[in-house]
């Protein structure tokens, strides 16, 4: 099945690779210690601007959020992608991707992804669970609108702990990043399984909130066949060398344009 790349998906897909900041022990109910790089409460938030035929306009904007850490031994995470700016007022294109992700608070992998996702007048809703005694991942969609409709069913083998695009976020950042590291991990999206490559290419200095900071550059390979996105492409990711490894810029080169994505804020971190 061929993935196109669309505007939602993507600023949240740009930060799969790499979002990190220092360790947080957490501790369940019984005791025992899970070790984060994030904390409860942490917000970043992202705006996106595309750059076609020279003219950069904005797209929207993006956050991420940690919710809550549960006795249940549950990581609950957020995601939120929405239309803003010329792109809206110009084109007249509007998105809105909601994402509310569970997760495996040993491991980090998937339990279930719950997505509301809107693309002008099209709206879907969907709902993804991991069974790994299973090894299945399967996925249904809905359209609220059209309720009597039945509904697309996906169902795809599990042969690895396996993310989704919010929960691969924050496994990567638990991962030893440094100068030419590199690792693969799956990743599911609408039923599917990707395995996706990433590495880490360099480490260079760049303009961000927190001033001016070295940064490794992140590249994960999620362009061509048998990729999230099958047209070619390129993504590179620069997280900020410090103990708080925070994502502070995104850049795509897609069919689409150039997509250059920022962090404007960021709330508690550690």
């Amino acid at each position: 099945m061929k993935k196109l790349v669309s505007f939602p998906f993507l600023l949240i897909l740009l930060f799969l690779a790499a979002n990190a900041s220092s360790v947080l022990a957490q501790s369940n109910g019984n005791g025992t210690a899970f070790n984060f790089p994030f904390a409860v409460g942490e917000s970043l938030s992202f705006e996106g601007k595309i750059n076609k035929f020279a003219v950069s306009v904005t797209i929207g904007d993006m956050t991420l959020d940690v919710v809550s850490v549960a006795d249940d031994g549950k990581v609950r995470l957020r995601a939120d992608a929405r239309s803003r700016g010329t792109m809206l007022k110009l084109f007249r294109y509007s998105f809105l991707q909601e994402i509310d992700a569970v997760a495996n608070a040993r491991d980090l992998r998937s339990i279930s992804t719950k997505k509301h996702d809107v693309q002008k007048q099209k709206v879907r809703d969907s709902v993804a669970t991991f069974d790994y005694p299973d090894r299945t991942v399967t996925w249904v969609e809905t359209n609220p609108n059209e309720p009597m409709q039945p509904p697309r069913t996906i169902a795809s083998e599990l042969d690895n702990p396996t993310y989704d695009i919010v929960s691969a976020l924050y496994y990567i950042r638990t991962l030893p990043l440094s100068v030419g590291y590199s690792t693969t991990f799956d990743v599911s999206d609408s039923g599917l399984v990707y395995r996706i490559p990433l590495r880490v290419a360099a480490r260079e200095r760049q303009k961000t909130i927190f001033g001016d900071v070295w940064c490794y550059r992140v590249e994960p390979s999620v362009f061509g066949p048998g990729r999230f996105f099958e047209q070619e492409g390129k993504m590179e990711i620069w997280i900020t060398d410090d103990s708080r490894r925070v994502p502070v810029r995104a850049r795509v080169n897609a069919d689409v344009g150039k997509i250059d994505v920022r962090l404007k804020s960021a709330k508690n971190l550690k």
